[in-house]
């Protein structure tokens, strides 16, 4: 069990080191479109069509990658004046059950993250988001919804992935009733 805690808390570090990159490179690209709306907006007084929808597609993307990096470490609200009053296994055990419930949750939002990324509004494009096919700009590709939507299903299958391993690290501690202590060190070391 502790070498199954260790290969997944390897994998999902290399994987927040990856996305917390992308997740910040989404944020500068989203204040970047908006500030190109102000610019021509009010500076031009000429809107452009593009810079909302990059923005929002943006803004979409820097959920998926971080709101799974805000699971892994316990940034999300929590109500654990429960689990601090009770002993040691009693708390364990709330823990393992929260987490299957929660784990639930995200399982559901994975289904619905696949049928938005190959259901109905999947088939759908952006209203102005194209993206260049040739080098001279004479030819363009409208941007298909399911892109943007692609990151639900992103962010929540790594969510899934996460809540394994937090469920495995639970389990360790009631089993055995020590802290994985290495997945624990490499995982405060490496986010």
């Amino acid at each position: 069990m502790s070498l199954i805690i260790t290969i997944c808390a390897e994998l999902n570090n290399r994987i927040s080191k990856g996305c917390l990159f992308l997740g910040g490179l989404s944020i500068v690209l989203m204040v970047a479109a908006i500030l190109v709306q102000v610019v021509f907006r009010y500076g031009f007084n000429n809107a452009l069509p593009w810079p909302d929808e990059a923005a929002r597609f943006c803004m979409v993307w820097m959920v998926g990658f971080l709101a799974p990096v805000a699971l892994r470490r316990g940034g999300f609200v929590a109500v654990d004046a429960l689990a601090f009053a009770l002993p040691r296994r009693l708390a364990s055990i709330l823990n393992l059950l929260l987490i299957m419930i929660a784990s639930l949750v995200v399982f559901m939002a994975v289904k619905i993250g696949w049928s938005e990324v190959t259901g109905f509004s999947g088939r759908f494009a952006t209203a102005a988001l194209y993206v260049p096919l040739s080098f001279d700009f004479s030819e363009w590709f409208r941007v298909p919804r399911s892109w943007m939507m692609a990151s639900i299903l992103f962010g929540f299958t790594w969510m899934l992935f996460i809540q394994f391993e937090l469920f495995a690290k639970e389990l360790y501690t009631l089993l055995t009733g020590d802290n994985h202590s290495a997945g624990k060190a490499s995982e405060e070391g490496e986010c």
